[in-house]
């Protein structure tokens, strides 16, 4: 997909630019636990910085809902910004106004006012038509950053010219939220592989009864109608599951935990996969050329059910195939099992990759083609 590239600006020595970053960074207390999105924009704003540019960077952080808040401040960005990259101005965030969401004209005219460029490099919220996203190019000179045109690069390649055999994980919770890309995948890959909540709406649809896992009934059909339309589904053989009594990051709560199949009995949870469907999901991860994991296939952060979703990690860091997580869960899952530097693509944005998985376009994109 061809989009203008930040050489595409011309001469920027003395040009005010204004940069859609994503600097929607984790914090506790007020502390950034992972500066990795500021650090994946520091290659545009360098590149801007070193040409002589007034580079103004700006972001949205957690979800205000259009009015400031302390909670969602910019203060603790801006301090690590400075520290990486001095010089570098950092407006507050966006979503102080519920003109970024809405995509006020209004708003995106305050944003431009005494900016000469626009750079988006916000490949995490390029899926939004939000002012910040979509405003700018309708009026300056625009162009991708070095992240956004390289996750681009990397996830349609993958999307559409990958190596094979071409292998895809699907994890997460629903079918409803992944229906569209599901379909999409079932179009390119050669095999796909589900773990996670939407396995059991899928072992349902098989006619296994599933006890007091996640299920959508309104998506049994659904799946059923795929499982008679494809071969290329894999689900897990067997499960992790929680017994009666038992509750979710509380192990002092009690139940059992223990290995079933794909029958679920009456009473228990599944809550991850099992070391059987682990070592089978491995192996086809080990004989492709191209894999994508978006979701972990079990509640990884509860310790117990940590198995299956690292075994998934570690596969995906051992292969010798092109490896891409799709940002999200999964990412912060690579990162939590120390293999995140191994894997070739770790996406900053996981609805984002979606949901370019799925269109082949995002707003942001056709954006600056426009």
């Amino acid at each position: 997909m061809s989009v203008p590239q930040l050489e595409d600006l011309g001469d920027v020595s003395g040009k005010n630019v204004l940069v859609r970053t994503d600097f929607n960074v984790p914090l506790s207390d007020g502390e950034i636990t992972d500066d990795l999105r500021i650090r994946a924009a520091l290659p545009t704003l360098r590149w801007l910085q070193d040409r002589g540019a007034n580079v103004t960077a700006m972001s949205h952080l957690g979800r205000p809902k259009g009015e400031p808040n302390p909670k969602y401040g910019v203060e603790p960005v801006r301090e690590r910004l400075d520290q990486l990259l001095p010089g570098v101005a950092l407006l507050d965030n966006l979503r102080f106004n519920p003109g970024e969401t809405g995509n006020d004209p209004a708003f995106v005219a305050q944003l431009i006012d005494g900016q000469d460029l626009y750079v988006n490099d916000a490949f995490g919220a390029s899926h939004r038509e939000h002012a910040s996203i979509v405003g700018p190019p309708q009026h300056l000179r625009s162009a991708a950053g070095r992240l956004l045109a390289k996750e681009v690069e990397i996830l349609l390649g993958v999307r559409n010219e990958a190596r094979r055999p071409f292998v895809a994980i699907m994890g997460g919770s629903k079918v409803s939220d992944k229906v569209s890309v599901i379909e999409a995948l079932l179009d390119s890959v050669d095999t796909l592989l589900i773990g996670g909540g939407m396995s059991y709406t899928f072992f349902a649809a098989m006619g296994y009864p599933v006890g007091n896992s996640l299920l959508e009934e309104s998506m049994v059909d659904y799946c059923k109608g795929l499982l008679d339309s494809t071969d290329k589904i894999k689900l897990p053989s067997d499960t992790t599951a929680l017994g009666p009594g038992g509750e979710l990051f509380n192990p002092d709560a009690g139940g059992e935990v223990r290995q079933v199949g794909q029958s679920i009995p009456d009473g228990w949870m599944g809550v991850d996969i099992g070391p059987g469907a682990a070592a089978e999901f491995s192996d086809i991860i080990s004989e492709a050329q191209t894999v994508l994991w978006n979701g972990p296939v079990g509640v990884f952060e509860d310790a117990r059910f940590s198995a299956g979703t690292k075994h998934i990690a570690n596969a995906m860091a051992e292969a010798s195939a092109f490896t891409v997580i799709g940002g999200g869960d999964s990412a912060a899952a690579a990162k939590e099992f120390g293999v995140d530097e191994q894997i070739d693509h770790v996406s900053t944005g996981g609805g984002a990759s979606l949901e370019l998985l799925e269109n082949g376009d995002l707003p942001g994109l056709a954006a600056l083609r426009d």
